[in-house]
């Protein structure tokens, strides 16, 4: 989307004139974050956590090449491995933890930001490409962070591997030939191991190119807002730098805060004492659960208990698989013009309702297996699917949502008590207070 309002980038200084002359990668980011790409000016805090993200991300990367220098592939040492990088190399333990501790971080970070795009409709057009690629995203993360949960070679890190890559045997014909391949062999072992080290130092590079084609995609329609309204004259936006920058400062100080907290109060906090267990193949423990991000997931994997025409086992795993992938229809099911919940009543009643459900699968995830249990995880399987496949659409086709601002610009001015441009207009550009 171009904006004639923008400010283009004039370097002054004679070296920055023949750096962006040769190559224009000054221009490039004065126009991608400075005050050439001018945002919605009534953008709010939940708009920071795209920029946390990315910090998670360049977190993860830091750390996880450092740690790297000193792990063992081999299955006989990995455990060792990480015990010797938490008592023997410098500060060792600060990078073991700000690791482990930065994809707990980076998962309720990504889940609060999908959180955003579903109240405030950012996945309606014309920003379906942004959406799409940032499913992807989500994708490679949880493949990254399962990977990367095996390499401590603990009880819970052995089990979690046997357990998740034996459901691809689930499936006909091909899943135990994919189930070999994936580990190298019969049963998670050194082959495997080194799999997953190699596809996990891998994948943050993937995802980072990912991220920039998400950035791009974004930089072409604009940023979304909190009313949905697009932006239709310059002073609908301000400059993203100092604006933005700012403001993405000061959450990202929040962020490191809470991050910091982990780190030196409560490290094991979101992991599981078992997995302090080097990994044994003749003792199961007693439950085996995966870290808190997938627990909705393997809540649904858990809920089909019974063969009805394909194997429950099949069934749960192609559940599983569904409840993500659902994310990328979301455009097409979702049918109502109005983009933000502050104006679809009925929606956002919905989507409380979708959010407390997402909190019962991750209980159901990582409760035993009880037959109560179970059933509450068939309930909120089956209402998981309704929302997206029955209930959005009908909602989306029959409410009446409630009128929308004439500009951005009339949002922020009402919401502060201020004349609105609509307002001027009806008095004859006399000053007429607010409703």
């Amino acid at each position: 989307m171009s904006f004639p309002w923008a400010k283009h980038y004039e370097p002054k200084h004679p070296l920055m004139k023949w750096v962006d002359d040769r190559l224009p990668l000054p221009r490039f980011v004065y126009n991608a974050v400075g005050a050439g790409y001018p945002v919605p000016r009534n953008l709010n805090y939940f708009w920071n956590f795209g920029v946390l993200a990315g910090a998670s991300l360049m977190i993860q990367i830091v750390t996880g090449i450092v740690l790297a220098m000193h792990y063992s592939t081999d299955a006989n040492t990995a455990f060792l491995s990480v015990e010797g990088i938490m008592r023997d190399v410098n500060a060792g333990w600060f990078l073991r933890y700000a690791h482990a501790n930065g994809a707990s971080m980076f998962l309720a970070v990504v889940y609060i930001h999908i959180g955003r795009g579903l109240y405030y409709g950012s996945y309606k057009p014309p920003r379906e490409m942004v959406w799409l690629l940032g499913v992807v995203i989500f994708l490679l993360i949880m493949a990254t962070a399962f990977m990367g949960y095996v390499l401590p070679w603990g009880q819970m890190s052995f089990w979690g591997a046997q357990v998740i890559t034996g459901f691809f045997s689930a499936l006909p014909l091909v899943g135990e030939s994919i189930r070999v391949w994936l580990l190298g062999g019969y049963a998670p072992d050194a082959a495997a191991l080194n799999r997953f080290f190699s596809l996990h130092y891998l994948m943050p590079f993937v995802i980072a190119g990912v991220i920039i084609l998400h950035i791009w995609a974004l930089h072409i329609p604009g940023s979304n807002n909190p009313t949905g309204v697009e932006v239709k004259d310059e002073q609908d936006t301000v400059p993203f730098h100092p604006y933005y920058t700012a403001k993405d400062g000061f959450g990202l100080g929040v962020f490191l805060l809470i991050f910091a907290g982990f780190i030196f109060f409560q490290p094991n906090l979101l992991g599981h004492p078992d997995n302090y267990i080097p990994a044994n193949p003749l003792s199961t423990p007693a439950h085996i659960v995966p870290e808190w991000y997938f627990l909705p997931f393997y809540a649904i994997l858990k809920s089909f208990t019974i063969d009805f025409i394909m194997p429950a086992k099949l069934w749960g795993v192609l559940a599983m698989f569904g409840s993500i992938l659902l994310l990328f229809f979301l455009p097409w099911l979702d049918t109502s013009p109005v983009r933000s919940a502050n104006y679809r009543p009925v929606y956002r009643w919905f989507l409380v309702a979708l959010l407390v459900d997402v909190l019962v699968l991750g209980y159901v995830g990582g409760a035993e297996p009880r037959a109560g249990v179970i059933l509450l995880g068939q309930l909120a399987s089956a209402y998981y699917f309704l929302h997206f496949l029955v209930i959005l659409p009908i909602v989306s086709a029959m409410e009446r949502p409630r009128p929308l601002p004439n500009s951005i610009t009339e949002a922020v001015l009402h919401k502060e008590g201020g004349t609105s441009p609509a307002q001027t207009a009806m008095h004859g550009g006399a000053l007429a207070p607010a409703e």
